[in-house]
């Protein structure tokens, strides 16, 4: 049986969304412990790892500006990925790949990818390895920096970006974002009612860390009654109490819940979702087929993934409380006939199988060629 390597990081939700959906492709077509994940930033030095990652946060949400002109240069500058500050990451990674001995390494944290080049350089275990791109459109250039085995991209207009950053077209495959075997499993089954038949509209609110408005926005969509709303709060609790209690009697269903681990499900049976263009949110709304309309993004990082909605017609950017409600008018006006036009849209774009794809690909090419073939 293949072993296979995952590598991630808690930098950013989508890093670890796209591992867990690959270690479980990989344990459904190779078996039951085919995959390993680790998060090499987080197990060798957790409290230093921590500090950083709410320093992150705390920095993309409350000092925008200052973030994009740090991740502007950290695009630019060598200095960001320099072996020598990852030294404590490198000695365990090491280990782990003495450990596990992986016949392929699947990275999807770009520095992860680099630390496996110098491993290899500096005489240690160099089995193939896959960068597995989060990233749409507004790819840092980590990701293409470094020698790789593959490149698996989430869609043509960021396989465009790969390219022209001068990567061989052999290496880059068009896969998708790995999602949960769900979005493919239940396609065609999950779906929201339908708006031609006189359904009522289904409001889907997913409320992050740090997202602006979201309180307002949320008391917003809760006075709109002729509408079914769903609110993902997360572990903000202040907020889940506040909502429960300006839900109290609403003519309308609203269901208000904390963490989750049901947003695809959910996806699949909304007619449009509310939220700040995180990453895995984007990619998972894409193949549940449910338009999104944009109320944040992250400067850098998440400027690609409204752009990819943007340029297919696909959802739309709407910043304030009272943008979010008039887009939604707008979506649900004439039966649905905008939101109608955002699915159709989004239906190229979607890859729901993606994760086994990748799975696929890696674990056929990490097969031992038989003697009779190298004869």
């Amino acid at each position: 049986m293949s072993k296979i390597l995952v590598l991630t990081a808690s930098f950013g939700e989508g890093h670890n969304a796209a591992a867990r959906a690959l270690v479980t492709a990989f344990d459904r077509e190779g078996g039951s412990g085919t995959a390993v994940m680790a998060d090499i930033f987080a197990l060798a030095a957790p409290r230093y790892n921590e500090l950083v990652r709410r320093s992150y946060l705390s920095l993309i949400n409350r000092a925008p500006k200052l973030w994009i002109h740090f991740y502007r240069w950290s695009d630019r500058s060598r200095v960001v990925a320099n072996p020598r500050f990852f030294f404590r990451e490198l000695r365990l990674l090491r280990q782990i790949l003495a450990r596990e001995k992986p016949d392929a390494v699947c990275c999807t944290f770009p520095v992860a990818t680099l630390l496996l080049e110098h491993i290899a350089r500096t005489g240690g275990r160099k089995p193939p390895r896959y960068n597995i791109v989060t990233d749409s459109i507004s790819i840092h250039s980590l990701w293409c920096r470094g020698t790789c085995d593959g490149w698996f991209v989430p869609n043509e207009d960021s396989a465009a970006v790969v390219l022209r950053a001068g990567l061989s077209p052999a290496r880059v495959h068009v896969s998708g974002f790995p999602v949960p075997p769900i979005f493919a499993e239940q396609a065609g089954i999950l779906a929201p009612p339908d708006l031609h038949s006189g359904a009522v509209p289904r409001v889907l609110h997913i409320i992050n860390s740090g997202t602006r408005h979201a309180a307002e926005t949320a008391r917003r969509l809760l006075a709109e009654e002729d509408w079914e709303v769903t609110f993902a709060v997360g572990r903000n609790e202040s907020l889940l109490r506040q909502l429960n209690a300006l839900a109290a009697g609403r003519r309308r269903p609203a269901t208000i819940l904390g963490w989750t681990k049901e947003v695809p499900h959910l996806l699949m049976t909304h007619h449009v979702v509310v939220s700040k263009a995180g990453g895995a949110t984007t990619q998972e709304a894409i193949n549940a087929l449910c338009p999104m309309i944009v109320s944040q993004v992250v400067p850098g990082q998440e400027e690609g993934n409204y752009e990819l909605l943007r340029r297919h017609r696909a959802g739309t950017l709407a910043e304030s409380p009272d943008a979010v409600i008039a887009a939604l008018k707008l979506a649900f006006a004439d039966r649905g006939r905008v939101l109608d036009e955002w699915r159709a849209a989004l239906t190229p774009l979607a890859h729901p199988t993606a994760a086994r794809d990748i799975a696929q690909h890696v674990l056929a090419a990490s097969e031992p060629v038989p003697a009779i073939a190298r004869a």
